[in-house]
């Protein structure tokens, strides 16, 4: 079930696109509840598959692709029907594509979860294009909303950098290995008390030490 809700998204981007660009009130309209639709899976089938256990690797490589795709789709196309500034269209993007490319990064070290922030910069993203995608007298407040979806997106971004780096630089499950402590080369290693060092005879460690130098 989760996966179908994953292919349904993709399925319905097309179908957003295509009468976001129609020009139409009633396309527009449309394209909304498409949106809305598309949007309500992306809730929808992660917690399907967590509660059902039901995480595949399609569901892996599939929903991040099907996220991104109905995302940058709007921006994209909003922009190009000159309703949308192309830098936000940018930054957006831009922080998508940097954030999916830290997740392979750290893959081998661990997984990043999902913080608070980047659930509000998704769900302020989606109620900006919403709003952008509504025909009517709203641009004060998708001004409001875009603004504070593009803020939370730049702040939950560099958050998972520093998060990502982090997680890099420590060792496997996210420990960070144990520094070892250099030795002054100049000072001679004295070996403890009551055991035998290299080259030494004798169990009190009273034997003579080998030279090194023959």
């Amino acid at each position: 079930m989760a996966n179908g809700l994953t292919a349904a998204r993709l399925v319905l981007v097309p179908v957003f696109v295509g009468f976001l660009v129609a020009g139409t009130t009633a396309s527009r309209v449309v394209a909304f509840v498409a949106f809305v639709v598309a949007s309500v899976t992306d809730f929808l089938d992660g917690r399907v598959a967590r509660r059902r256990g039901l995480i595949t690797d399609f569901g892996k490589i599939a929903d991040p692709i099907a996220d991104k795709a109905l995302t940058g789709s709007a921006l994209i196309t909003l922009s190009a029907l000159g309703e949308l500034p192309w830098w936000v269209t940018g930054v957006i993007l831009f922080r998508e594509v940097a954030v999916t490319g830290l997740r392979f990064w750290v893959i081998q070290r661990g997984v990043i979860p999902a913080s608070r922030g980047g659930k509000l910069k998704t769900l302020l993203q989606v109620v900006a294009i919403g709003l952008y995608i509504l025909p009517g007298p709203l641009t004060l407040a998708r001004q409001i909303v875009l603004a504070a979806a593009v803020v939370v997106t730049l702040v939950t971004g560099g958050d998972y950098v520093i998060r990502a780096v982090r997680l890099h630089s420590a060792g496997p499950g996210g420990h960070r290995p144990p520094r070892e402590t250099p030795q002054d080369p100049q000072r001679p290693e004295v070996p403890r008390q009551g055991s035998a060092g290299p080259g030494e005879g004798g169990a009190g460690g009273h034997g003579t030490r080998r030279d090194h130098h023959g």
